[in-house]
């Protein structure tokens, strides 16, 4: 993908090619910003992924800790009735997902992706819950002793020490947000509008022969989840680790 996004744009698809590219160029870069709409799909899918990013992270850690920290009649049971939600699949939402939002008319608006985003994830406040249980309770105590209130607790105690699987639900929940398809697929109709996955299959039908030109466009795509993977790679492999996660 890579080498090829560097290849001449007007080469015969009919002559033998070669692994390395017999003229190297920008031009398929140049081309594929100028010609789709291709700032709007990056900044529509950073904006989703960030919001999503810091909306749901921020809920599933809250939702976590009560779980984890607190004490109330039906937790187990509340707990393993969220879990369960992972066995629906989400396509038998898209019905009722799709009546509500008509209602309101948020059809073919980043909104629809958005709001959603902002709520807690199951799998995220698995991940964050079986963290939050191996940090001793004593800590707890002994910043109540000090006059802390249980949100103090949360924020001063237990999420400094949560880093690890904290940056572990950062990195899934943003790999998830900027490689969503579905949800924008079926709900945004506007080509400026749509997020960078669905603006490449969009592309895809457009410029169908313009290969160096598409696979341009896909580094653009990968490139910054590969970066931030590389940079977080550290804090994933410890998170998921210590957060019961088996290879």
């Amino acid at each position: 993908m890579l080498l090829t996004s560097f290849r001449q744009i007007d080469a015969d698809p009919a002559a033998p090619t070669h692994f390395w590219p017999d003229g190297w160029t920008w031009q398929s870069y140049i081309d594929a910003w100028e010609t789709a709409p291709l700032a709007n799909w990056l900044a529509n899918t950073l904006v989703l992924a960030v919001l999503g990013l810091f909306g749901q992270t921020f809920v599933s850690i809250v939702v976590a800790f009560g779980f984890a920290r607190t004490q109330f009649p039906g937790r187990n049971q509340l707990f393993m009735l969220v879990l369960a939600t992972l066995m629906l699949p989400y396509h038998v939402t898209v019905v009722p997902w799709f009546i509500m939002f008509r209602s309101v008319g948020l059809l073919d608006s980043l909104w629809r992706i958005a709001l959603p985003d902002l709520w807690g994830n199951a799998f995220y406040i698995f991940i964050l819950r079986q963290f939050f249980l191996t940090v001793p309770v004593e800590l707890d105590d002994a910043a109540k002793i000090d006059g802390a209130n249980l949100l103090q607790v949360l924020f001063r105690v237990v999420i400094p020490l949560s880093k690890p699987a904290i940056a572990t639900v950062a990195v899934f929940n943003l790999i998830h947000k900027w490689d969503q398809f579905f949800w924008p697929f079926a709900f945004i109709q506007t080509p400026e509008k749509l997020t960078l996955a669905v603006g490449l299959r969009w592309s895809r039908t457009q410029y169908a022969s313009e290969y160096p030109m598409l696979m341009a466009a896909s580094i653009v795509s990968v490139a910054p989840v590969v970066i931030v993977f590389f940079f977080a790679q550290k804090h994933f492999a410890r998170g998921a680790g210590l957060s019961g996660i088996k290879a």
